[in-house]
């Protein structure tokens, strides 16, 4: 009995000492042992790297790269019926027939794994990635790992073993059709954990920009943006964003945290470039310095009257 209880304070005391779980600032005050993104170091040490993401991409810093062709896409338009999860930091998507991706300067071909999400509130500033300091409502990341390996946890291993394409969402004066199964699901997962169908099959080119417009992207290396926050993914983010109607990007802060809280604000603060080089394909824009003050000026009086 007596080792029993010694046990049971030693976990507790590793528990208390190494971290426990994370969360998201909009979660403060977190729960006991939970860690918000300034400490996310102590739940994994990789989240204090040199490597890390997201970033705010200063486009007249960029680089212009001639590598950087358009993407070669197989499997994006198949038609699925996604499931939905809420796993209590985001919803997720696992994609489970074939899609890949090519080019565009990737190591080889990298398969579709999984997408999710990163948001505000309400259809405020939420996306992860910034550009000359403008925040977006909303970010999609869809994860995909190089052809060769059979699992995430393998592919994390690699410097290069993860491709993350990022899009920007803008909200729009009308409602994008594409994504009202996605958005009709929503409600279907609003606690952590739960999961479902959607109602109509989707497919991976509906949810994201004709591939004209995916011709202008960025590009740097990065990591994973939650822990273990993991310095193996290459990093695609496109310029062009995808509209959503605000009352779409709204229906996003029905979901609830573990524990009820309202989820919004999923992302982390951008994180320091540490000396890293951030390209751009040829037709990515590049603003003027005066564009850049004026963008700032926007973006502050964003912050300040978010609705």
């Amino acid at each position: 009995m007596q080792s029993l209880i010694s046990s049971f304070f030693m976990a507790l005391f590793f528990e208390m000492s190494y971290g426990g779980d994370w969360c998201y600032q909009s979660q403060s005050p977190c729960e006991t042992h939970c860690k918000g993104p300034l400490e996310w170091h102590e739940v994994n040490p990789e989240c204090g790297r040199q490597r890390q993401s997201p970033i705010n991409i200063v486009t007249k810093k960029t680089l212009p790269d001639e590598r950087l062709t358009p993407f070669e896409f197989k499997g994006y338009e198949h038609a699925f019926k996604p499931t939905l999860k809420n796993n209590g930091h985001s919803v997720k998507v696992e994609i489970k027939h074939e899609a890949n991706v090519r080019g565009g300067d990737l190591d080889g071909v990298y398969k579709a794994v999984q997408f999710h999400l990163h948001w505000g509130k309400n259809g405020g500033p939420g996306s992860e990635h910034t550009v000359d300091g403008e925040q977006y409502p909303m970010e999609l990341h869809i994860v995909h790992m190089k052809e060769k390996y059979s699992s995430l946890g393998d592919a994390l291993k690699d410097p290069s073993g993860v491709a993350v394409l990022g899009f920007f969402y803008e909200p729009s004066t009308a409602v994008n059709r594409n994504y009202e199964p996605f958005i009709s699901t929503l409600g279907s997962v609003v606690n952590k954990d739960a999961v479902a169908e959607f109602p109509h099959s989707v497919s991976l080119h509906q949810l994201i920009l004709n591939e004209v417009n995916m011709t202008s992207y960025y590009r740097y290396l990065g990591s994973l943006t939650t822990p273990g926050c993991t310095e193996a993914v290459v990093w695609t983010v496109f310029e062009h964003a995808i509209p959503l109607a605000k009352s779409q990007l709204s229906e996003f802060s029905r979901l609830k945290f573990d524990g009820g809280k309202s989820m919004v604000d999923t992302f982390r603060p951008v994180q320091p470039l540490n000396g890293r080089l951030v390209y751009r394909s040829g037709s990515a824009t590049v603003l003027s310095s005066a564009a850049l003050l004026v963008g700032a000026v926007v973006m502050a009086l964003r912050l300040s009257h978010p609705n």
